[in-house]
This record gives C-alpha cells, structure tokens and sequence, in this order.
C-alpha cells in the first residue's frame, strides 16, 4: 500500500493531541500496519541521563512498531514548558520550518502509517516569521485535527479548521477528545461540531479519569479510518 502520512494538530494546547495520536497509532497496527510517529518540536523536556525527554514522545515511542531513536522522533526537545518560540529563544536556539521539515522527511519513510505531531495548536510561532502550520504546508500533508470538547471549542475549531483550508490544505478527519467531565450538553457541542466540519469524525473519547492510548484506539470509527486515512 502506499505510505500514509498525516500531520496531528489540534484546537489548542493540552486537548489531547499525543493521546490521539497514540490512540490512531494503535488502530492502524490492529488493521497489519507498521506504525511510526514524529513530535519533532517538544518543549517542558525533562533532563534525564540520556539527554532531554519529552514525555509525549516517549509515550509515541512506547506504541509505534518501527524502532526510531528518541532523537529521530523528536529532534527539537526544549526544557521550558513554555512556548517554544520562547523557549528556543532562552536556550539560544533557532527554530527553522525549512529545517524541522527536513528532519521529518528522514523517517517518513519508515512505516505505512506515519504520524507528526505538532507542538500546541496550528499557528504556534516557531520564530517570527513561522509558524507549526509551516511544517506541514512544507511537507504537504493531510491535517487531522483533535478538538478538546470543552466550553468554547466549536469556535476554536471551525477557526482552526479555516486555517487549515486557507493554508491549502487537506483536512483529512477530526476526533473529538472529551477533555471536561462536567461539560454540558456534551452531544449537542459535538453534533454542531460535525455538522459544520467539513471531514469525518474518526472518533468520540469520553472523559476517562485515566486516558489510555489503549481505550482511545476502541473508539476510533474503523471503517471512517480505513476510507479517510487509509484509502483516500
């Protein structure tokens, strides 16, 4: 089959987006294929013996097939939870689309599935000049979008979605990611989100008090994945 490749980015930071990503890794190894993943931008990396960590990329590393070295999945890592354009300029780093992009392209050939997951959400700054959304318009790849279902979220993300468009390129699905146990009228907000989203639901994840790539994988809609993702 020919690679499929898909660049993860969702309506803001801390809505789930490696969760899904881990989750949407997990459903393409259950349907035979070999998996990979990229968080080739990372900030809040801990020091660790073999160098700065970022927790999201080794949760990506713990469930792709394919055996790539940390530094491949996540060649950018950054201490400071902060912005990385500010925690680039702190550690007197220069981030550079061009140059992310580059590092992306040396493992996407890795698996029949990959996936690269941006740092926040779409127009996260690199540099002033760039943003996250430059790596993907670089690399000309589908965008799945995850939508933190909270209070305020079908704007962010028709906002998103528009972006996403306006960049010239393909939203290839989108999953909702229950991020508020209390959120009210939960169906009705994700119903208008999929009445105004132009490409499939992949998937609903309820609130879990302990998220799991595992549990994320079941819901995932198998025959939306397989005619979005896998046969488009």
């Amino acid at each position: 089959m020919t690679r499929k490749q898909f660049f993860v980015t969702g309506t803001d930071t801390n809505v789930g987006k490696t969760l899904v990503t881990a989750g949407l890794l997990l459903a393409a190894k259950k349907q035979g294929l070999r998996t990979a993943a990229l968080k080739p931008v990372a900030a809040g990396c801990a020091k660790t013996d073999a160098g700065l960590r970022n927790d999201d990329a080794l949760l990506l590393q713990s469930v792709m097939t394919e055996s790539l070295a940390y530094e491949q999945i996540n060649p950018i890592a950054l201490q400071a939870a902060i912005a990385p354009h500010i925690a680039a300029v702190q550690e007197k780093r220069v981030l550079s689309a061009d140059r992310i992009a580059g590092f992306c392209r040396g493992s996407l050939q890795q698996a029949d599935f990959t996936l690269i997951e941006g740092a926040g959400g779409w127009r996260v700054p690199l540099n002033p000049r760039e943003t996250m959304a430059d790596i993907a318009k670089i690399l000309q790849l589908p965008v799945i979008l995850v939508v933190g279902v909270r209070l305020g979220c079908i704007s962010h993300a028709l906002l998103t979605v528009e972006a996403i468009r306006n960049d010239g390129l393909p939203l290839a699905g989108w999953v909702a990611n229950c991020v508020d146990a209390d959120m009210p009228v939960l169906r009705e907000n994700i119903e208008s989100l999929a009445a105004r989203i132009p490409a499939p639901c992949l998937g609903i994840v309820p609130w879990l008090d302990s998220p799991d790539p595992e549990q994320v994988a079941t819901t995932v809609d198998e025959q939306l994945f397989t005619a979005a993702l896998l046969q488009s």
